[in-house]
C-alpha cells in the first residue's frame, strides 16, 4: 500500500511514517518545512520527502495516486493538497485513525495522557518494558534517548502511545486519544491548555471522559486522586479498574502504611532519589539522573502502568536507574566557561514552575536564568498571562521573547514578577545581554516548544567567545 502523509515532519506524523514503513508500506510525505532531525530520520528509512504542498505530489488523477492520504491536524481546508484529495476522491484519514486501524488492532495499548509529562512518562514506560524483556512498540512525541527513535513496531503485543488531547484533523475534532482504545490508561494531570481548540477546562474534561469510556472493564485507569480536575473527570463515570497516586503522601510512616494506591517519599529534595510505596508497602528506592517533583510523579505513573502488564515495581525501579530523559526535557546541552546551558520543552506556567523547582533544588543558591519563548497557541493568545510571572519565582532573572505573533503585551504583565524580567523583540539582543551577565557557576535554561530561532547554539557560541 502506498501511504502519503501530509504534515510528515511533525513528531507524531513522522513517527507514524516510521511505523507504516516498518509494516512494509511504501511511504511518502510532504511538509511546509522539511528539515533535520526528523527529515534525516525519515530519509534514512527510505521515505521520500517533498517540500511544500503542490498537488503534483499526489500523482496524476486516476494513476500513480496514493492508496491513502494521512492528513495531519495542522492541515486545513484551502491547502492545495487537501483540496486535491477531496476533489479527486482519494481515500484519506487522520493520523490517529490510521494508527488505530492499521497498527493498534490486537495490541495491549498503554496510553499516557495529561497536560504535562506525557512524553517523559511514555518514554519511561517504554524503557521499563524494554529493560524487562517485553520488546514493546511505541509512538512518542519526542525522541527517547534510550531508543534513539520516536516510534517502532516492537516484537510483542504491548504498545505504548503518548495520548494527546489535541484534535485529530480538520474533519475530526475529537481528541487523538479517543482513537486508541487503551487497556491501560494513565492520566498524569489536567489543566487548561490548547486554547485554540478548547473554550475551557470543562471541554477538555469531556474529551478525557470519552477516552475513559473506551477502556475495557478489565482494563485499568491510573490517576492522581488529589488533582481536582481529574477527580471530576472520574466522577463522570469509569467502568474499569482504578489505581491512584497520592501526590501529597503522609509524612509519617505509620500513616503511609494505611494508604491505598501509590505514594512517593523524597529522600533528596531535588527528586533524584525517592522511595516508592504501593498499598502501604515500600517497593524500593529509585536513585536516578532526573530531577524535579514532576519527574517523580511521572516515574511512579510509569511504574504503575508497567505493573499492570506484569512488571514488578522493584524491576521497574531498577530499569529507571538506567533511564535517559527524552531530548529537550531539561537536557544539558553544554557547559561553557563553567556555565551550564539546558534546553527544556516547558511552555505552560505549571511546567515552568515545576522544572525550576527541580533545578533550584539541584543547584542550590547558584544563579538560575530563564530564557523563554511563549510559543504555544495558548501562550500566544495570552491565556496564561496572569500566572506566567509567578512561575519564574525560583529563578534569579528571566528574558522573554516577544515575537510578532504574540498578541498581548508581555512586559505589562511581568511588572509584578518576583524576579527581574526583561522582554525583548530581538533574539540577538537576548543572546548579547544574557552572555554579558552570566558568570561561572550560573545555569541558563532555555524554554520553548519550538526551535526558538537557534538561540541555544547562539548562546553557547556567545558565552564561549567571552
Amino acid at each position: 500500500m502506498h501511504v502519503h502523509i501530509l504534515g510528515i515532519c511533525g513528531t507524531f506524523m513522522g513517527g507514524l511514517a516510521l511505523l507504516a514503513r516498518a509494516m512494509g508500506h511504501k511511504v511518502t510525505g510532504s511538509d511546509a518545512n522539511v528539515y533535520p532531525p526528523m527529515s534525516t530520520q525519515l530519509e534514512e528509512q527510505g521515505i521520500e520527502l517533498i517540500q511544500g504542498f503542490d498537488p503534483q505530489q499526489l500523482g496524476k488523477e486516476g494513476e500513480n495516486q496514493p492508496d491513502i492520504v494521512v492528513i495531519g491536524n495542522a492541515m486545513s481546508r484551502g491547502n492545495p493538497c487537501v483540496e486535491a484529495v477531496l476533489n479527486r476522491g482519494i481515500k484519506y484519514t487522520s493520523g490517529p485513525q490510521f494508527l488505530s486501524e492499521h497498527i493498534l488492532p490486537n495490541r495491549w495499548v498503554l496510553a499516557v495522557s495529561g497536560t504535562h509529562g506525557k512524553t517523559s512518562t511514555s518514554s519511561m514506560l517504554a524503557w521499563i518494558l524494554e529493560y524487562c524483556g517485553y520488546e514493546p512498540g511505541f509512538l512518542i512525541g519526542g525522541v527517547p534517548q534510550n531508543f534513539g527513535v520516536s516510534a517502532r513496531l516492537g516484537n510483542s503485543p504491548f504498545f505504548v502511545v503518548e495520548a494527546d488531547e489535541y484534535d485529530s484533523a480538520f474533519f475530526d475534532k475529537r481528541s487523538k486519544f479517543v482513537h486508541y482504545q487503551p487497556r491501560t490508561l494513565v492520566i498524569n494531570n489536567l489543566e487548561f491548555d490548547h486554547a485554540d481548540i478548547f473554550p475551557d477546562l470543562a471541554a477538555i474534561q469531556r474529551q478525557f471522559n470519552h477516552v475513559i469510556r473506551t477502556v475495557p472493564g478489565q482494563g485499568k485507569v491510573i490517576w492522581p486522586k488529589d488533582v481536582d480536575a481529574v477527580k471530576l473527570v472520574m466522577e463522570m463515570g469509569c467502568w474499569s479498574e482504578q489505581e491512584t497516586y497520592t501526590r501529597q503522601a503522609p509524612a509519617r510512616v505509620e500513616q503511609q502504611k494505611q494508604e491505598q494506591g501509590w505514594q512517593t517519599k523524597l529522600i533528596a529534595d531535588d527528586g533524584h532519589e525517592f522511595e516508592v510505596w504501593f498499598d502501604g508497602e515500600p517497593q524500593g528506592i529509585l536513585n536516578w539522573q532526573l530531577i524535579g517533583q514532576h519527574n517523580v510523579e511521572n516515574a511512579v505513573m510509569a511504574i504503575a502502568a508497567a505493573r499492570h502488564v506484569g512488571v514488578a515495581p522493584a524491576q521497574a525501579i531498577e530499569a529507571l536507574t538506567e533511564f535517559s530523559p527524552p531530548k529537550r526535557r531539561l537536557e544539558l546541552l553544554d557547559t561553557v566557561n563553567g556555565i551550564a546551558i539546558y534546553d527544556d520543552f516547558a511552555h505552560h506556567p505549571t511546567a515552568i514552575e515545576t522544572t525550576l523547582q527541580g533545578l533550584r533544588a539541584k543547584v542550590g543558591k547558584s544563579k538560575v536564568i530563564v530564557v523563554l519563548e511563549p510559543r504555544s497557541n495558548t501562550m500566544k493568545r495570552g491565556i496564561h498571562k496572569d500566572t506566567l510571572a509567578y512561575s519564574f519565582r525560583l529563578a534569579d532573572k528571566a528574558w522573554l521573547y516577544q515575537a510578532g505573533n504574540v498578541d498581548w503585551d508581555i512586559a505589562a504583565h511581568m511588572s509584578h514578577a518576583e524576579i527581574p524580567v526583561i522582554v525583548q523583540t530581538d533574539i540577538d539582543a537576548i543572546v548579547e545581554q544574557v552572555a554579558s551577565q552570566v558568570s561561572p557557576g550560573d545555569t541558563i535554561v532555555v524554554m520553548s516548544n519550538g526551535g526558538f530561532n537557534g538561540i541555544h547554539q547562539k548562546l553557547i557560541s556567545a558565552i564561549a567567545g567571552k
